[in-house]
């Protein structure tokens, strides 16, 4: 029987972790739950999840020197994936609170400024656009139409604009995803985004299987 590829959970004390591992198993990954970068040893992916407060997020990885892991995890383009905070930590800088990020890419996280029949934080089901023809993250799905679940206030204005895999209006287009090399990370959640989540997770799981 074929092993299944060893997924490393970051685990930095805070965020929905439960949540994102349950979904990576289901996608036949064998996931491990890591607070250090030792932990991931032998892992073809690594996944940084996270919901509440950036500032948190980026001072807890800071403290337990996961942020250097981050970096040169994805400096070596090995398969990472973040999710929502795990996509806002990788740029440099965010309005909430003034936070510096980790600095992989060149850009800014900006809060929703929109007209008042949008409600923000922006929550709940909307369609994205994926601007990158085949990337392997999003085998399988609808280049246009496909729908996920978000929950954010403010959102990443990478200073590529090619990084950007995938786009979401509400009230103003803004990227919802990114990939460059094996590095990719979405706005949405995919664990909360039922089969269409799954199936961007499995995709995920087998592209890390390739090595």
């Amino acid at each position: 029987m074929e092993q299944s590829p060893r997924i490393a959970v970051i685990d930095y004390g805070i965020g929905n972790l439960r949540s994102v591992a349950k979904a990576v198993e289901a996608a036949g990954g064998d996931v491990r739950i890591i607070t250090r970068i030792e932990e991931a040893a032998g892992a073809s992916g690594l996944v940084l999840p996270g919901v509440g407060a950036l500032t948190d997020c980026v001072s807890a990885l800071k403290s337990s020197g996961l942020d250097a892991a981050v970096r040169d995890w994805i400096a070596a383009d090995r398969p990472f994936l973040g999710v929502c905070l795990g996509l806002q930590a990788l740029f440099e800088f965010s309005e909430e609170a003034d936070t510096e990020g980790l600095g992989i890419f060149p850009g800014k996280v900006v809060r929703f400024r929109l007209p008042a029949e949008f409600k923000v934080p922006h929550m709940g089901w909307n369609t994205v656009r994926f601007t990158q023809p085949n990337s392997p993250l999003t085998a399988g799905l609808a280049t246009e139409g496909e729908a996920f679940y978000f929950v954010h206030s403010y959102y990443c204005v990478p200073a590529d604009p090619a990084l950007t895999l995938a786009e979401c209006d509400y009230g103003v287009k803004f990227t919802a995803a990114i990939a460059r090399g094996r590095c990719f990370a979405t706005q949405f959640h995919p664990e909360k985004s039922q089969a269409k989540g799954i199936a961007l997770y499995r995709n995920f799981v087998s592209f890390a299987a390739q090595g």
